[in-house]
């Protein structure tokens, strides 16, 4: 159907390809426990946004650029890699929390939803491995005697984009709603935010170091 094939496959493949941890995942945990919902599906739409541009990108033949340039590949994974270990660096230096009711009771900084749909979109963006797996996944499922490939990538982006902000929005309540039920003391809060900054350090480090495939 429009040039694709085992579309239910793909769909079944997207869905459990989106629920492998990574930054983003992490990125809307982060702020679903710290600001609640809304907050983690600004990341999570920031994060959507980021994959179109990749879709599109490799739709167009961009993505092919990383895959074959060890340059472009190297600049852009050391500039995702900079702004990952900037947002683990920033967690692990937060301070304990201020007593005053009217403060945020996390020990990360609230941000404005349009900062933190901006945090989503550079963490996706960023990262050229998002952009090598479009190029190697999707095409697997373009019939090879498809007329209008580019729009069948498309497509099948479209619908692997779907499914991810449909699982990150239930990773977004999920957490804003345990983070409801449970009660973390203020100190718990403080090291459990050094811990989520140190894993968004090594994330970046295993991006600075991930070789060109």
């Amino acid at each position: 159907m429009f040039g694709t094939h085992d579309l239910a496959l793909f769909i079944l493949s997207a869905l459990l390809l989106n629920m492998a941890p990574g930054p983003d995942s992490l990125l809307i945990m982060t702020r679903s426990a710290s600001q609640g919902w809304r907050a983690g599906s600004a990341a999570a739409l920031g994060i959507g946004a980021g994959t179109c541009v990749h879709i599109l990108a490799a739709a167009l033949g961009l993505s092919a650029l990383l895959a074959t340039s060890a340059t472009a590949f190297t600049l852009v994974k050391l500039i995702g890699a900079a702004y990952l270990i900037y947002i683990g660096l920033r967690m692990l230096l937060a301070q304990r929390p201020n007593s005053a009711p009217n403060k945020n009771p996390s020990a990360l900084e609230a941000l404005p939803y349009r900062r933190i749909f901006l945090q989503g979109f550079l963490t996706n963006v960023l990262n050229p491995k998002v952009a090598l797996f479009f190029l190697a996944f999707v095409p697997q499922f373009i019939a090879p005697e498809a007329e209008h490939k580019a729009l069948a990538f498309v497509l099948l982006g479209l619908i692997f984009n779907l499914s991810s902000l449909l699982w990150c929005h239930f990773l977004a309540f999920f957490t804003a709603y345990a983070r409801s039920k449970l009660r973390v003391s203020r100190s718990a809060k403080l090291w459990l935010t050094r811990l989520i900054g140190g894993l968004f350090a090594a994330l970046g480090v295993k991006l600075a170091l991930a070789e060109h495939a």
